[in-house]
């Protein structure tokens, strides 16, 4: 027998993805290569095996070979919170960031049309778009002021160099009813779980769209997906859920900090030893090597944590022992900044509904653009279409019209390593002002807690969150 190596890719423009799942399949059972073995499929004879093994007996993880990529455009961006809100997929979406929105770039819910409240809903709309427009201009020429075109820059670098500046701050008036374009990279699993929430959505415009996915991936998976449907159990969990915390009591007591950290384990440091030591140990448990651990003075661990990190590179990721800690953090922050967070998966994240219940934040180029009062006019507008809408229709509906300077609060529960990526990336200086102030912010509640570890957190220097706040806000909150 031929055992020479082979490394080679299945042509996905010459084999159906489901032919491919069921040729990694079969390699459980088969001796023959992959390629001689999808060779001898059929689209009739894969849609049988998946039948048999993947509905019939629950082998869901063949499902994951079949890979897709799925365009989906014109959809608002708070459709698109519901289609990402799935961990194992690969997004990529248009950006408030750099992109600017024209004045029919937002959608209108069906829920909302043909309604006494659809007047109100396109003039807030109107009112929010026109603000925007305006903002656009004002913002730009002081941007422009304080960043002068270099000398032998070009007029289309200069302009891009303002535009990251200048849109990244009036996107605080763009609507979850702003249009948005997103790429979708995911295997037929996640694809399914993805299809069951869409569709049991209580916003008609995910229903559609998860639909309208279905239909698209059955052309390539036509026996994988085509039992997802919309869950009863999840439907009812969320109405029982959204019922039961409408009767918890507001405790008005104190006011939340805008980031709370909770890290209740005053033995992380030791158990994140143990854990490096324990990949490399022969002959010990990990009871055994905690006991060592713990034996060590505060001097000698530091040491240890300085041997095992001290070479380690701009690009290195920290070693997977690492995520035996984990902390949770209740965060407030503005729209805009929840979607760029919202991007790190490999994390617990459970965010609110989205109201103006939290009040909205209020960026310092406004106000020294001129804007102040009529940016405070279209966003307490838009909070009074929503509490129009939400007492009428329905909250989820409502939110629609929220533009992004309204705040958002989050639960995340995330390991150290995943914490680590997070402040690296989301302070550098190229992130959104609002991101970095929680990267920033985030790095100091983990270092107060856990000095030893958190000193080994790499957040961007040359500013703190304090500064980035006083630089870049007139106010975060704004009730």
């Amino acid at each position: 027998m031929d055992h020479e190596r082979r490394v080679y890719l299945l042509d996905p423009q010459s084999i159906p993805p489901e032919t491919i799942a069921v040729a990694f399949a079969k390699t459980s059972r088969s001796p023959e290569p992959f390629d001689v073995i999808a060779a001898e499929l059929s689209a009739e004879k894969s849609s049988e095996f998946h039948e048999k093994w993947v509905v019939g007996y629950g082998h869901a993880s063949v499902a994951e070979h079949a890979v897709l990529h799925i365009a989906v455009e014109n959809i608002s961006r708070l459709a698109v919170e519901v289609l990402e809100s799935n961990r194992l997929a690969s997004y990529t979406e248009k950006s408030t960031r750099y992109q600017k929105w024209g004045e029919s770039d937002y959608y209108i819910p069906r829920e909302i049309t043909s309604t006494p409240l659809e007047a109100e809903y396109r003039s807030t709309l109107r009112l929010l778009h026109h603000t925007y427009e305006t903002a656009l201009d004002r913002v730009r020429a002081v941007v422009e002021k304080k960043n002068p075109k270099l000398e032998h820059e070009s007029d289309a670098a200069y302009e891009r160099r303002l535009r990251t500046i200048y849109v990244d701050v009036c996107r605080y008036l763009l609507p979850a009813a702003s249009l948005a374009n997103v790429g979708v990279t995911i295997n037929a699993r996640a694809l399914e779980h993805a299809l069951v929430k869409l569709l049991s959505s209580p916003l008609n415009e995910a229903r559609e769209i998860g639909a309208a996915i279905k239909s698209a991936a059955l052309q390539q998976t036509p026996t994988l997906i085509k039992y997802a449907e919309e869950n009863a159990f999840l439907q009812e969990t969320t109405n029982y859920l959204t019922r039961a915390a409408g009767q918890l009591r507001v405790d008005e007591s104190r006011q939340a900090d805008w980031l709370e950290l909770s890290a209740d384990d005053p033995e992380a440091e030791t158990r994140l030893l143990t854990a490096l030591l324990y990949r490399y140990a022969r002959g010990n448990g990990y009871a055994q090597i905690f006991t060592h651990v713990s034996g060590l003075s505060a001097d000698e661990r530091k040491d240890l944590f300085a041997k095992i990190l001290a070479k380690r590179g701009k690009f290195d990721p920290l070693p997977r022992e690492m995520e035996h800690c984990t902390y949770t953090a209740d965060l407030l922050v503005d729209q805009g900044a929840y979607f760029e967070i919202k991007r790190h998966r490999m994390m617990t994240q459970s965010p609110q509904p989205f109201s103006p219940l939290y009040g909205y934040a209020l960026p310092r180029l406004i106000t020294e653009s001129g804007m102040e009062a009529a940016y405070h006019q279209a966003l307490r507008t838009a909070a009074d279409t929503y509490w129009r809408i939400a007492s009428q229709l329905s909250p989820d509906v409502a939110a629609y019209i929220l533009p992004n300077g309204y705040n958002r609060r989050l639960l995340m529960t995330f390991n150290f390593r995943a914490a680590d990526h997070f402040i690296s990336l989301r302070s550098a200086p190229n992130a959104h002002f609002a991101v970095r102030r929680a990267a920033q912010r985030l790095a100091d509640e983990i270092r107060k807690v856990h000095p030893t570890l958190g000193a080994w957190l790499r957040p961007a220097g040359g500013e703190t969150w304090q500064t980035i706040e006083s630089d870049h806000f007139t106010s975060t909150r704004i009730d």
